[in-house]
């Protein structure tokens, strides 16, 4: 399996996690989506995603998968242990919804593209964009915390004893959520389950400083 990634990349982080928690093995291929304009626009990587997005998984079996959730779905698919999502189909449904209300709402707004274009095209100054960047995780984080303690917050994940695909999606997103230094302390659910994941081997090899393209 090749698994093309980029260090910074929260899409690409989900994808490592999900891998490291399952043991599959892979062979990273990195693609620098800032160095000399973004790798990812160029045409060898773009034959292979026309969405000129990471991550993308090259199977064993020659199949091209992208989006992180997909991903994530087909590694269940294909490796069920240990498990990723509930086998209640309600705490299963609660899960993909929580990892959904990440990657469909909080981070496709700042997406790298996003942000480049606020610079580039719409001639943002750089205070501009990162509160627009704090702007939307302070909208999309406490609707979270308020899922985990409908949920009844027993912990220390997300929805229970072992991480989950949510545990997955909210791990890179608080990580993001630090990097453009956003209050994080009226969230005290989302911050335990992530110090549970923190403290798993899975997650610190998955982390962004511990890749080979992060140097």
């Amino acid at each position: 399996m090749k698994l093309h990634t980029y260090f910074r990349s929260s899409a690409a982080y989900r994808v490592r996690i999900a891998l490291q928690l399952k043991g599959i093995g892979y062979d990273p291929a990195f693609v620098h989506l800032t160095r000399g304009g973004g790798e990812q626009h160029g045409p060898v990587f773009r034959a292979l995603n026309p969405s000129e997005l990471v991550p993308v998984l090259e199977t064993d079996d020659g199949a091209v998968l992208s989006q992180s959730l997909a991903i994530i779905e087909w590694l269940e698919e294909t490796h069920p242990s240990p498990p990723l999502l509930a086998q209640d189909p309600t705490t299963r449904a609660q899960i993909r919804a929580f990892a959904l209300a990440i990657a469909c709402d909080i981070h496709p707004l700042n997406n790298l593209r996003v942000l480049q274009y606020l610079k580039r095209n719409l001639g943002q100054e750089q205070a501009t964009i990162d509160a627009w960047y704090r702007h939307w995780i302070g909208v999309g984080l406490p609707p979270l915390e308020a899922i985990l303690q409908r949920a009844g917050g027993a912990g220390p994940f997300c929805f229970g004893a072992e991480p989950s695909l949510a545990d997955i999606c909210l791990v890179p997103q608080l990580a993001n959520a630090r990097r453009y230094a956003c209050p994080l302390d009226a969230l005290p659910l989302l911050l335990r389950a992530e110090a549970a994941c923190r403290a798993l081997p899975a997650f610190q090899a998955a982390a962004p400083e511990a890749q080979p393209d992060a140097a």
